[in-house]
């Protein structure tokens, strides 16, 4: 294992580890140094590739139905009614008239079209880079004048009748709209200049302190996700002028557009029923009243499903007084809820849109792979127990074993991490599986007791771990190298480290230090992701495609961190991971944050509970099978899949 952290080094010393570096395959080499990279990204790869995939293939479609049905779900990889609820509204007028498309449950409408009837105007649909469905309506220019499109249009000839029952269906749609805005106004108007600047105060943290979203007004987009950023994130700082939520501050509600008064609204009304992670439920859609207000009728009838009761009441109408009434039963209700059931996320990865559902009860398939993973680890650490729930240390053992060395690594957690991650890539048919955590608990305990926040929030990414223990078969994915393998897995690792420090500071009392320091809302609900391969660079260079994500917390000095542990389990390739997988996965995930909170309270007590593995080259020797100074070896260079 590698020696314990040196927190006396001198700077020297520091310095020159910082100029090396740390990549498996280049363990005492200058970093920087190679003469050109060892992973070349293809031009397509990620999103852009799925688009074009996409746009083709409904290019390829028999009719104009079947096209909407590839462009709607982006070829399978999303649900179509993500791409319904994006669409503007005369968008959503038009698609119902010339396609007959509309929501799940609503009446489809007459048919209108006229055999044989002559074009009395050629629509067209297309498809945006942002992964947007787009139709080009009466009276607008062509969409590629409008849009950053993938390829070229669908045209979509419309008779008279079609444009008859749309200039119906739009009135009504643009009336709907209009009714929504005046509504919104009238609430933030009650509100008065306070209470707005309030709340906008409040819908910019959230904005700031949660995963990026992408969200519309017809065409305005509000967004905290990369170059397009239109609100605070990490582009843009609480207080910028380019903020929309920042730029309405201190603004009278009249200058205020339409547009942004349905945001703040809509913003505010998901925030109230979920706190900030609601907001990613709505990414990629429009933040209308009435796509809000299904959101939420959808949570209300998972909600009182699972408590057996109609706790919540049903809004009577999509008004903005209704729907608040409805946010707000909904936030009284989720403690319970959560206690009654197994909440999760489900990720749809190509246009980073999150469902919140209820899981099924624990079933065979689950305890199956409980019983798989319980099996390893009562034949490789000193604990007993029937299933992962019931794991303990073994009767007579000493508590502290935890904080002493044990099998080869340097104390009895670390092994926990190793063995619980390694049956987890066994178990659970992985490429990688990976579990994150704090290095020093003693130095926790120790800053917790001096109630040292700042310093807390001041430590950086080489104060946490993350051990990731690739499949052999994994290699595959890295043109069959051993060294390449190495350097994925330490890329992974790393990438954890970091997420560990990025919710630390979320668990800790908002000193300015706290506040000022970056940092996201730790998360506390498990999630399943399909198609993550998409945006994240490291997840599209990786092909981290499917994934199970289980975060758990800990109680260290009696303050509880979320998210202060966690298991993640990846497949590049092959079939999503199931629900009953990811019932067994937080079961594992349990397991290894209550080996942890018993670390801690070791280290309380005055034991050196630190954990030293897992460093760069703890993964090159454990993926290679080769001493750490054989490392240096040029990796196989492959292209980034």
């Amino acid at each position: 294992m590698t020696a314990p952290v040196d927190r006396g080094a001198s700077r020297r010393a520091v310095n020159a580890r910082k100029r090396q570096s740390r990549r498996p395959s280049r363990l005492g080499l200058a970093a920087g140094a190679t003469p050109k990279p060892d992973r070349v990204r293809e031009e397509d790869a990620g999103f852009p590739g799925l688009l074009a995939r996409t746009w083709q293939k409904a290019c390829d479609a028999a009719d104009l139905r079947s096209a909407l049905d590839v462009l709607l779900t982006l070829d399978g990889h999303v649900p179509a009614e993500v791409q319904l609820g994006g669409l503007r509204t005369a968008d959503a007028a038009a698609l119902k008239v010339v396609a007959g498309l509309t929501w799940p449950g609503e009446s489809a409408p007459e048919a209108v079209a006229e055999e044989g009837a002559p074009s009395a105007f050629l629509g067209e649909v297309g498809l945006t880079a942002g992964g947007r469905v787009v139709v080009r309506v009466p009276s607008q220019q062509p969409l590629a004048k409008q849009h950053r499109l993938v390829a070229g249009v669908l045209r979509v000839p419309w008779t008279e009748a079609h444009l008859s029952a749309y200039r119906a269906e739009a009135d009504a749609a643009h009336a709907a709209f209009a009714r929504g805005a005046a509504d919104s106004r009238r609430w933030l108007d009650a509100q008065g200049a306070r209470g707005r600047d309030a709340l906008l105060a409040r819908l910019t943290e959230a904005a700031q302190r949660t995963a990026p979203f992408v969200l519309y007004v017809e065409d305005k987009q509000y967004t905290n996700f990369r170059d397009a950023n239109t609100v605070t994130g990490k582009t843009l700082w609480p207080g910028h002028p380019d903020c929309a939520l920042s730029s309405l501050t201190g603004l009278p509600l009249e200058l205020w557009s339409d547009h942004d008064a349905l945001m703040v609204v809509g913003i505010g009304l998901l925030i109230r029923s979920a706190g900030a992670g609601r907001i990613e439920e709505a990414n990629g859609m429009q933040l209308s009243l009435a796509n809000v207000g299904r959101l939420l009728e959808h949570a209300r009838r998972n909600y009182n499903a699972a408590l057996g009761e109609e706790r919540v009441a049903a809004a009577a109408d999509a008004s903005v007084e209704e729907l608040t009434a409805l946010a707000g039963g909904l936030g009284a209700a989720r403690p319970d809820v959560a206690r009654s059931v197994q909440l999760y996320r489900e990720i749809h990865g190509a246009l980073i849109h999150k469902v919140e559902k209820v899981a099924a009860p624990y079933g065979e398939a689950a305890a199956a792979l409980d019983r798989q993973i319980a099996d390893r680890l009562r034949a490789a650490l000193p604990v007993a127990g029937d299933c992962l729930a019931e794991l303990e240390p073994a009767d007579g053992l000493d508590p502290a074993w935890l904080a002493r060395p044990h099998g080869g690594f340097g104390t009895g957690l670390e092994a926990v991490v190793y063995e619980a991650v390694a049956a987890a890539t066994a178990a659970f048919r992985a490429d990688f599986a990976m579990s994150r955590g704090i290095r020093s608990l003693p130095e926790l305990v120790r800053a917790l007791r001096a109630q040292a926040w700042d310093e807390i929030a001041a430590w950086g990414i080489t104060d946490f771990f993350c051990c990731v223990v690739p499949a052999q078969e994994a290699r595959r994915h890295c043109g069959d190298s051993l060294a390449a393998l190495a350097d994925t897995a330490w890329a992974m690792s790393s990438r954890m480290q970091y997420n560990s420090w990025h919710f630390i500071a979320g668990n800790l009392p908002r000193t300015q230090e706290v506040l000022d320091r970056d940092h996201f809302i730790p998360p506390t609900l498990p999630d399943i992701a399909h198609y993550s391969d998409q945006h994240h660079h490291g997840h599209v260079n990786h092909s981290v495609r499917f994934t199970i994500r289980s975060p758990q917390p800990v109680q260290v000095c009696g303050r509880h961190f979320n998210g202060f542990i966690d298991l993640r389990i990846v497949r590049a390739d092959g079939e999503p991971y199931t629900e009953q997988e990811m019932l067994a996965a937080h079961r594992t995930a349990g397991f290894i944050a209550r080996m942890t909170g018993r670390a801690a309270a070791l280290a309380e007590q005055g034991e050196q509970a630190e954990v030293t593995a897992f460093d760069s080259a703890w993964h090159w020797r454990t993926v290679t099978g080769a001493p750490a100074g054989e490392a240096g070896a040029e990796p196989a260079r492959t292209p980034a899949r």
